[in-house]
């Protein structure tokens, strides 16, 4: 299973996935980061039959939850990047790569909800609060529960 964590460092919560990836790291997984460039996805996905993709997302939640959702058959809603920082949001990025045939047949994403999608490195309390819970969603992801 391919697990791409998706972020950028420097636009506050938008970081968290790369939270996750160094968290997964601490537990012998071996993620792969992505700024959130879609043909950067894409090529991170090259070639896997089952995904775990990670990113933040901004629905109106309460910051910090975490969603997990199946990319597999259907879009993702729109309104849960609203905020996106990248080029294109991960939900444009997961339809291009279906239109192309090259989503995975079993591809989960697992999003945490952000507060502060400002300049400025470090998430905010809420959001690196949830950076385990999301570890622990990944992990039940590729673990197959």
């Amino acid at each position: 299973m391919t697990i791409v964590c998706v972020g950028n460092r420097w636009r506050s919560d938008d970081g968290v996935g790369l939270a996750v990836a160094a968290r997964l790291r601490e537990r012998g997984l071996e993620p792969v980061e992505r700024e959130g460039e879609p043909v950067g996805i894409l090529d991170a996905l090259e070639g896997a039959s089952a995904a775990v993709v990670v990113d933040a997302v901004s629905s109106g939640a309460d910051p910090g939850t975490v969603h997990v959702l199946d990319a597999s058959r259907h879009p993702l809603p729109a309104s849960l990047f609203a905020h996106s920082t990248h080029h294109l949001g991960l939900g444009e990025a997961l339809e291009l790569a279906r239109a192309l045939g090259r989503l995975p047949e079993r591809t989960l994403v697992v999003g945490i909800e952000g507060a502060s999608w400002d300049a400025g490195d470090g998430l905010s309390p809420a959001v690196a609060a949830a950076v385990e819970r999301a570890v622990e969603e990944v992990e039940r992801c590729t673990s197959g529960r």
